[in-house]
Formats: structure tokens, C-alpha cells, sequence
């Protein structure tokens, strides 16, 4: 999901129609947010989360339900990837401000890249540590790796 907005920024989108496929798949994770959150946690029935997906999605009609069934089996599954996302996201607006003319992008993905399989508090620990070690260099010209 980083890695979808990281292209959109780049401008790798060819079109309107694939940026548009992007922003949908994005719309369709962010619904399955409020969609495992009303299973289980304010007791939506199977077909409240089925009109949901519906009523706010441009997801297919007939993929929905066996969707809505996954998320019943596996509480909290969905939840993982937009959490992931977003703590990416706070942890890159965190060091290019920390950094401001020090944040090199490629250098920040090849830390948290570099990192392998790693919780997200962990991962957080890893960029501050890098940030007080780029704080610490001269200033020079951003990498001009992606």
C-alpha cells in the first residue's frame, strides 16, 4: 500500500484510469477498516458489512461477500495492512522533518527495507536511531536512487 502511494507520487501511473485503480484498491482497504471494526467490535451482522462494502466501495458485487467472510474468520487481519501503511507514512514524515535537508528517500526506504521483518515499535526505533545518525552528517546533495 506504501508502495502504491510511493509510485503515485512518482508519477509512474500511466493514466487517469490506472491512478484511478490505485485510489479504488486504496478506498477498499480503508472500508475494510470500518468493516472489521463493525463485525467486531459493534456487532454487525454478515449482511450490514455486505451493504457497506456496497453502499461505499467499487468493489465487484460478487467478490463482497466471500470478503466479508474472511474478515468474520480473522479478526483484526484486515486492520493490519492500513496500519502498516500509515505508521510508514508517520515514519517518513517524522524524518524528513527531523532531517529536513538531510532526508534522502532512497536512504530512509533502504533502512526500513533493510531492516527485514520487524514490528512496527521495533521499526520505529530503527528510523529514530537513523535519524540521530543523518542529524550527525553534512548536509549533501540527495541520492538520486528511488
Amino acid at each position: 500500500m506504501y508502495a502504491e502511494r510511493l509510485a503515485d507520487e512518482m508519477g509512474l501511473y500511466s493514466d487517469r484510469v490506472a491512478r484511478f485503480g490505485m485510489l479504488a484498491a486504496d478506498s477498499w482497504r480503508s472500508a475494510r477498516l470500518v468493516v472489521d471494526t463493525g463485525l467486531h467490535a459493534h456487532g454487525w451482522s454478515r449482511q450490514r458489512a455486505i451493504d457497506y462494502f456496497e453502499q461505499h466501495t467499487p468493489v465487484p458485487k460478487d467478490q463482497i461477500p466471500g470478503e466479508v467472510d474472511r474478515y468474520l474468520a480473522i479478526p483484526g487481519q484486515a486492520l493490519s495492512y492500513k496500519v502498516g501503511q500509515l505508521e510508514f507514512l508517520r515514519l517518513r514524515s517524522y524524518a524528513a522533518a527531523a532531517l529536513g535537508d538531510r532526508f534522502d528517500l532512497p536512504l530512509f526506504h533502504d533502512t526500513v527495507l533493510g531492516s527485514g521483518a520487524v514490528t512496527l515499535p521495533v521499526l520505529a526505533d530503527l528510523v529514530e536511531a537513523w535519524v540521530a545518525v543523518q542529524s550527525a552528517r553534512p548536509v549533501s546533495p540527495p541520492s538520486q536512487r528511488v
